[in-house]
């Protein structure tokens, strides 16, 4: 492959935008007419790409251990961390966090106003607050007026274990109604306070509540940028389960500007799933991409363990290229001619291809070694 093939063929995270060159880069979608703001650097809404973030889970308490968290956040691609503020007492610790942090972060605040105040001032990129459990709305007023001083975005976020007592209450709608209008009340409140750099979630741990309610925020709201994440999801199988189904029906639908994968666990497992989803629907990609066969009779090597060793071997790479491994010459490379990188396995053996092209045969030992080698060739290129 030549070096005007390769750069023919390679996708950036660029070409994957939020506009990927295919059937939707002629689509309009509700992301395109949200409006656009910024958190820190990082430009969100108004059909900018859908922006990945997850949430610190070291103890509040110290410093090192969520700045080490953040370093490991950012090496696998998160753009925006949140950190919680449960006690006055963790603002010092904040505010040390932000200074040194490599990523915007966001503050999340919980039943103090006071707390949410002193976040803005010392150095929240962005706010999460419920006005619902923050003291209600008169005491979310000088909270937005901080906010607009700082010129710094909130994100209202509801849920359906905090409704408003009157709303939850209410027999005539149904929970997506509830959380839709509890939303677009909190919005319209701020919009009469002069402020408009607004985010709205409203998440459920049920995925036909989220993809429901998303979908009436989107009709209602059409101009507040959404972020979008199923709440609870529970630990790494079943949350990456219900977050892939419900995530990405509103992603595919044009909803959405900015995502959490919430699992019980590592975070770091939650931004690549994010970005790995994005990918999936050739909205960004960031990593390579790993297509390979699910094995079968044919399959004369050891499939399972080669793919999982590839995969653990290109993992860190942040070159958007896929990568095949197939278990035999029915699957690889016709079915996977269009991958960067594959393998097509034999008897004991592999036959390394680049865009359905030959480019040598290897024994079955040899096999990870020499893809990863046409891989850092294939890198050389760029």
């Amino acid at each position: 492959m030549t070096s005007q093939d390769f750069n023919d063929h390679k996708l950036d995270d660029h070409a994957f935008n939020g506009r990927e060159r295919n059937d939707h880069a002629q689509q309009s979608s509700p992301r395109d007419h949200t409006r656009p703001l910024k958190v820190g650097s990082v430009a969100l809404g108004g059909g900018a790409a859908v922006v990945v973030q997850s949430m610190l889970n070291a103890p509040a308490s110290d410093v090192a251990a969520n700045l080490e968290q953040i370093e490991a956040l950012a090496a696998c691609g998160c753009e925006l961390v949140r950190m919680a503020i449960p006690h006055k007492d963790y603002l010092d610790n904040f505010e040390a966090v932000c200074k040194s942090s490599p990523l915007p972060v966001i503050a999340d605040v919980h039943f103090s106003a006071e707390i949410a105040l002193e976040a803005i001032r010392r150095g929240a990129a962005k706010l999460r607050i419920n006005p619902g459990n923050i003291g209600g709305l008169e005491a979310t007023i000088p909270v937005v007026e901080a906010a607009g001083n700082a010129g710094i975005p909130i994100r209202i976020g509801v849920n359906a274990g905090s409704l408003e007592k009157e709303l939850a209450a209410c027999e005539t709608m149904s929970l997506p109604e509830k959380l839709c209008q509890s939303a677009q009340g909190y919005v319209e409140f701020c919009q009469k306070l002069g402020f408009e750099d607004l985010v709205v979630s409203a998440k459920a741990h049920d995925v036909p509540t989220t993809i429901a309610t998303y979908r009436l925020l989107a009709k209602r709201l059409p101009k507040v940028p959404l972020h979008i994440g199923i709440t609870e999801a529970g630990t790494e199988f079943q949350g990456l389960i219900k977050s892939a189904a419900g995530l990405g029906v509103l992603l595919e639908e044009g909803i959405g500007d900015t995502l959490r994968i919430s699992l019980t666990g590592d975070p770091t497992s939650e931004v690549r799933a994010c970005w790995t989803l994005l990918a999936a629907l050739g909205l960004r990609r960031r990593n390579p991409e790993l297509i390979s066969c699910p094995t079968c009779g044919r399959t004369e090597v050891d499939l399972i363990a080669l793919a999982t060793e590839v995969e653990h071997r290109i993992a860190t790479l942040s070159k958007p290229l896929k990568v095949a491994v197939m278990g035999c010459v029915v699957n690889g490379p016709g079915e996977a001619a269009d991958a960067d990188i594959g393998v097509a396995c034999g008897k004991g053996s592999g036959v390394i291809f680049s865009r359905g092209r030959i480019v040598r045969k290897v024994k079955e030992d040899e096999i990870v070694d020499a893809l990863m080698e046409e891989i850092e060739a294939l890198d050389s290129l760029d």
